[in-house]
């Protein structure tokens, strides 16, 4: 549901025309924070931060916030923080669906023992978020969901709302979970908590790897609200009949 009587997809080309952007002309993140803080103050950053992604043709990850094309084909996106009006002529065809990262393991190769990318294990567990804990449900607000959410300039692989509407932070590796992690999650936890919870949502971290290495475990032992998962692939086989 939108905040405000047009959705914030609308919101950003009311800025581009209010700003009076020219072609060419670079128009920063701080910028548009500044834009909604004036005018619109009830949008949390995060959504700003999505939008400014789904609105961007060139955006790798702007396939996980549906956008729609020629609608929400408005900036060409020139680093983390600046971004320009979409130029159709000049500019390369935007994206929609995801960038092929790289190949795949042949089909002929015997099953992998994890999974082969981060992606992968993402979208499983987005899908399933039961599996960590019930009640646990992608965030999504205003079309945007909690898949690659961006946080201050970073992303959080999943973030999440748990069966008391409080958010959780969840950080993925396909193999070993290691102490550096903590810091990350951590940083990602303080960020959610200053621009995105309202005053009476508490935050928690969970970290999702094949196997957790004992400086890791060692580290969060003490930090309150974070939770280690370690996952495992299994097979179920059965006979076809010819």
């Amino acid at each position: 549901m939108a905040l405000y009587d047009k959705p914030v997809r609308a919101l950003m080309r009311d800025m581009v025309s209010d700003l009076v952007l020219k072609k060419g002309e670079v128009l920063t993140r701080d910028r548009v924070l500044g834009w909604f803080s004036e005018h619109y103050p009830k949008v949390k950053q995060g959504t700003i931060g999505a939008h400014l992604i789904q609105l961007s043709i060139n955006a790798k990850s702007r396939h996980h916030y549906s956008p729609k094309p020629k609608e929400d084909d408005l900036f060409y996106q020139i680093d983390g923080g600046r971004f320009r009006l979409y130029e159709p002529e000049s500019d390369p065809a935007p994206i929609y669906r995801p960038i092929d990262d790289g190949p795949r393991p042949p089909q002929d190769e015997e099953p992998p023992s994890q999974f082969a990318y981060e992606a992968d294990l993402r979208n499983y567990l987005a899908k399933n978020l039961g599996l960590l804990e019930p009640g646990l449900a992608l965030y999504e607000e205003e079309g945007i969901k909690g898949i690659e959410f961006p946080a201050g300039g970073r992303f959080i692989d999943i973030l999440a709302l748990d069966s008391k509407n409080n958010y959780v932070v969840i950080e993925l590796k396909v193999s070993r979970g290691y102490d550096r992690v903590v810091g990350q999650l951590l940083r990602y936890m303080g960020w959610v908590s200053k621009n995105q919870a309202e005053e009476n949502q508490s935050v928690r971290g969970f970290v999702v790897a094949r196997e957790m290495s004992e400086d890791l475990k060692l580290a969060c032992a003490g930090v309150p609200g974070v939770s280690l998962f370690e996952y495992a692939l299994s097979v179920e086989v059965r006979r076809i009949d010819t």
